[in-house]
């Protein structure tokens, strides 16, 4: 494979991240829904709740079940928990993988099988062959692996051969983050790799973060439109540099953790935007 991958850095990150204007609302500024988090890791939700908001959205909808929903209204009361119209989904951050759709969580299949955007993180990556929407998925490695088999691969060939087989856009996490799309109809496809400026993002739950993070700049570019599978990379690799800088500002005094991140992704959207 000789496909080039380059830097996805501030300045591109910067276009790609909208600020809404004097006659934008909680409607136009992009509606997020969320189903993550279970009974077993109801932390999941809050951290990618708490993600979404700090990035910049017009209204997030919790979907999920009911522990991690009483956690992430204690968190962020402004949080809305009843269904209504969304812009984009983020689901499977803290939850079982199982095979399937949960028939106890309606609002998964609709995420699935609806027409917005979503971004599947973790547990959801179990039911990724329900998945008819346009899709970003956020794997590890391990997760990867599970999925389409690296089989000596080099990290760029292996996310290119993922994106293939997948028909998705494929953001594979590390300190090096790869973001790739399916080859498109041209030849060629959007490959790129974000690197981040501290390795103490490895810890607990910081993929929870960045996943809420992708998701809300993906809402907030699909108010009542279906960005392509491009621009759905485009979008992933913003977060992935907003989820590193923000982890910039959190590590300024030391170790931190998860929570930390999602803390300070206002001052990494602030600096990335202070140029536009």
């Amino acid at each position: 494979m000789t496909e080039q991958i380059r830097e996805w850095g501030a300045a591109e990150a910067a276009r790609h991240i909208r600020i809404p204007g004097p006659e934008d609302n909680k409607y136009t500024h992009g509606v997020l829904g969320v189903v993550t988090g279970s009974e077993n890791y109801p932390g999941a939700a809050v951290l990618g709740v708490e993600a979404a908001h700090r990035t910049g959205i017009g209204m997030v909808r919790f979907l999920g079940e009911k522990a991690p929903a009483d956690l992430v209204l204690a968190r962020r009361p402004e949080t809305v928990t009843v269904s209504g119209a969304v812009d984009a989904w983020l689901v499977g951050s803290g939850m079982e993988s199982t095979p399937g759709l949960n028939p106890e969580l309606p609002a998964l299949a609709h995420a699935a099988l609806g027409l917005q955007p979503v971004v599947v993180d973790a547990g959801g990556l179990s039911f990724l062959g329900h998945v008819s929407a346009p899709a970003v998925i956020t794997p590890h490695e391990g997760e990867l692996e599970r999925l389409v088999p690296r089989n000596g691969a080099t990290r760029k060939e292996w996310v290119a051969t993922a994106a293939d087989q997948l028909g998705v856009v494929v953001v594979l996490k590390g300190h090096e983050t790869v973001v790739a799309t399916p080859k498109e109809t041209t030849g060629g496809r959007f490959l790129v790799k974000v690197t981040s400026p501290t390795s103490w993002l490895a810890t607990a739950g910081t993929g929870d973060v960045l996943a809420g993070i992708i998701a809300a700049v993906v809402a907030t570019h699909s108010v009542k439109r279906v960005p392509s599978l491009h621009e759905l990379a485009e979008l992933a690799a913003t977060g992935v540099f907003l989820h590193g800088k923000a982890a910039e500002f959190a590590g300024e005094d030391g170790p931190f953790p998860a929570l930390d991140v999602a803390d300070k992704i206002s001052h990494a959207v602030r600096d990335v935007t202070a140029s536009k």
